[in-house]
């Protein structure tokens, strides 16, 4: 069986030394679609240096760009092939403002392995501090395609109800032509993104978009709608990848409010809100 998942859980942590500067965190935020229009103040705080503030989402590309996807795949008891693998999920925990520029530490190691019966799912954790103690904490669920079925545990469930009522808020985001090809500068090289053959070997038409493009464009709408464009707010962000995103398409983000936190549904408008993120929570102040 190409996952080992007594072994994968038994490996010992990586740990490495993780760097990102500001011109990072720029080539991030122009990735999740900021910067238009590119002279209003409200986007000049992604865009410019002077006036860089830094999206949370940003901790799932700082300092190496693939955030447990393709790590994960690298550790011991895991041996699978790239093509059969999709980012099923993403949670984010803050335990304070990121900043522009830095060094820390980052801790990475397989914290749970699903049975799903048709695919696995392998949990990558990853463990960032500096000198200053605990950064973030990300949570990257891996869902490999027929490497289920060997009698594990099935994991608990990542389905919530549904939110009640119409949403507060919704707003549309469109994803422009070449937003992948932007994207993987920060890091993400998964061919899937990029190359049509390699996309169509993995059952898609044509490359698709990052999921994790598509949160990082989600957590901005929400900061920028409904958190006074405050990023230092948010406290967690999780999801569920739902669904696909082409280049080109429009995603409408919908958005509910809670006491502490939002509840966020994102879908494809171009075709019939497909779903692309559910199960989506933004925790914050």
């Amino acid at each position: 069986m190409p996952i080992d998942a007594a072994k994968a859980l038994a490996a010992e942590p990586r740990t490495g030394e993780i760097t990102w500067d500001r011109k990072d965190v720029l080539l991030y935020h122009l990735g999740v679609g900021a910067g238009v229009p590119a002279t209003d103040p409200d986007e000049l705080r992604y865009t410019l240096e002077s006036r860089l503030h830094v999206l949370p989402s940003f901790a799932t590309v700082a300092g190496s760009g693939s955030p447990g996807v393709i790590s994960g795949l690298s550790l011991p008891g895991v041996d699978v092939d790239l093509a059969s693998v999709l980012h099923g999920g993403q949670s984010l925990t803050l335990h304070r403002p990121l900043p522009a520029e830095g060094t820390a530490t980052a801790t990475g190691r397989i914290a749970a392995v699903y049975d799903k019966g048709k695919a696995a799912v392998l949990v990558m954790r990853t463990e960032v501090t500096d000198a200053d103690g605990p950064l973030w904490t990300n949570d990257a669920q891996i869902f490999v395609r027929g490497e289920g079925g060997w009698g594990g545990d099935r994991g608990p469930s990542a389905r919530l109800d549904p939110p009640a009522g119409d949403p507060d808020k919704t707003v549309e985001r469109h994803i422009r032509e070449d937003q992948a090809l932007l994207y993987r500068l920060s890091g993400d090289w998964n061919p899937l993104h990029a190359d049509p053959d390699f996309a169509q070997a993995a059952g898609f038409d044509r490359p698709i978009l990052h999921g994790l493009c598509t949160y990082g464009t989600t957590l901005k709408a929400v900061v920028d709608t409904l958190l006074d464009g405050d990023v230092t707010r948010v406290r967690a962000y999780a999801t569920r990848f739902a669904g696909v995103v082409f280049p080109g398409e429009t995603l409408r983000i919908r958005m509910w409010r809670g006491e502490g936190e939002v509840r966020v549904a994102v879908s494809a408008a171009d075709r019939a809100d497909a779903p692309v993120l559910a199960d989506t929570i933004v925790e914050h102040s």
